[in-house]
């Protein structure tokens, strides 16, 4: 046994020892118990509380020097003020902090902010009077949405489409991927700590709603071709703008966006689309082709048409004054010598008639005999071959 066995002087059977002291038989033994002797008279009595708070201070004044007894109290006493002092030192020390280059620190009492710590070994008071937030103010910080992968087992999936999916002017459907990167402003630290609960949770929320109105002003074909610039600088602004309005004291540095797809479902009906306006926008470029080169040359011809139309009128209007002066001026040659000018028109004419025929003249009198006339019909349509042809034929 851990303990050993006494024998009681009160009772007259086998007397067993315990943790608690000696313990009788029958009525007459005493047993002992934790608090000091036990009942006597077999009753039950409640421990002597004062007593036992009377002997932990006597304990406790023994326990510094001098002890109990021989002044002891006293210099016990210069003790306690002693471990005071120190416990109060060890406390003020615990105000000690450290706040790092990327850090601000904030410093409040009781809850209050008071004032703000820049970098290096800062004091304030200790907890539970006053407390220190540092928050990152130069960490850039992304956010992802509806590109987020979620790992299960190898293969990474996509989240659902609630947040990617997104409604356009035209009433189509496109599904976007866009990033967001955001920080801290040095300058409104407070407003981040002290104005959002859960800055990422807001930052996402008004990121995504801004992309949800900036999508749903403009049409699809645009949205996926030309206007992804104008796009990101818009929902950057307007991010920004919805944060202020806040008071979040947060920075967007950029919006990217990573995918521009129309949905799954759909997005090969949307390539056959896309496909067939390719294929009009290639026949419309043709027929443009087309049109540019006939309508110069339609337009050519015309004027062509057009001047030699003019130029024949100047012509005949030309010739027909120039017949009517040379008409006018033979009236006038005919008025002063008719004899002459029959004369001369006769003999024009003539050699205008004949001058190029055939002509066979015979010159004997009517009534002559001796030869007889003879018309060679036959030469007569026959016209006599060039000199330079004739030789070239030998």
């Amino acid at each position: 046994m851990p303990w050993s066995n006494q024998t009681g002087g009160g009772g007259s059977g086998g007397n067993g020892g315990g943790p608690w002291g000696q313990r009788g038989s029958g009525g007459g033994g005493g047993g002992g118990g934790p608090w000091g002797s036990g009942p006597s008279g077999g009753g039950n009595k409640p421990p002597d509380l004062e007593d036992i708070i009377r002997r932990g201070q006597d304990r406790l004044r023994g326990m510094f020097p001098g002890g109990p007894g021989t002044g002891g109290g006293q210099i016990g006493g210069r003790g306690m003020g002693l471990i005071a002092v120190a416990a109060l030192a060890v406390w003020l020390a615990t105000g000690f902090y450290t706040v790092r280059p990327n850090e601000i620190g904030l410093n409040m009492i009781f809850g209050r902010y008071v004032s703000s710590s820049a970098n290096g070994l800062r004091y304030n008071f200790p907890f539970p009077i006053g407390s220190v937030e540092k928050p990152l103010v130069t960490q850039n910080r992304t956010i992802e949405i509806g590109v987020r992968a979620v790992e299960t087992g190898r293969r990474p999936q996509r989240p659902t489409d609630s947040e990617s999916l997104m409604l356009t002017g035209d009433e189509n459907i496109v599904d976007i991927d866009f990033t967001l990167q955001w920080q801290v402003d040095p300058n409104k630290v407070t407003d981040f700590v002290f104005n959002l609960q859960n800055p990422e949770g807001t930052v996402r929320v008004v990121a995504e709603s801004a992309m949800r109105e900036v999508i749903g002003r403009r049409n699809i074909q645009s949205i996926l071709t030309t206007d992804r610039a104008a796009i990101e600088a818009e929902v950057q602004q307007l991010t920004q703008e919805t944060l202020n309005g806040y008071g979040a004291g947060i920075e967007i540095l950029r919006v990217n966006l990573q995918r521009v797809d129309p949905p799954q479902q759909v997005i090969d009906a949307f390539r056959d689309v896309q496909a067939a306006r390719q294929d009009q926008d290639r026949v419309r470029n043709e027929a443009e082709t087309y049109s540019s080169r006939v309508l110069p040359e339609a337009r050519g011809e015309a004027t062509r048409i057009v001047q030699g139309a003019e130029a024949y009128r100047e012509r005949s209007i030309a010739e027909a004054r120039g017949a009517a002066s040379r008409f006018t001026q033979v009236y006038e040659e005919y008025r002063k010598a008719p004899e002459v000018t029959r004369e001369r028109m006769f003999l024009e004419t003539m050699e205008r008639v004949l001058g190029g025929a055939d002509k066979l003249i015979l010159d004997q009198p009517a009534g002559a005999g001796g030869v007889v006339p003879y018309l060679p019909l036959g030469e007569l349509g026959r016209r006599p071959t060039p000199p330079a042809a004739t030789g070239a034929a030998r």
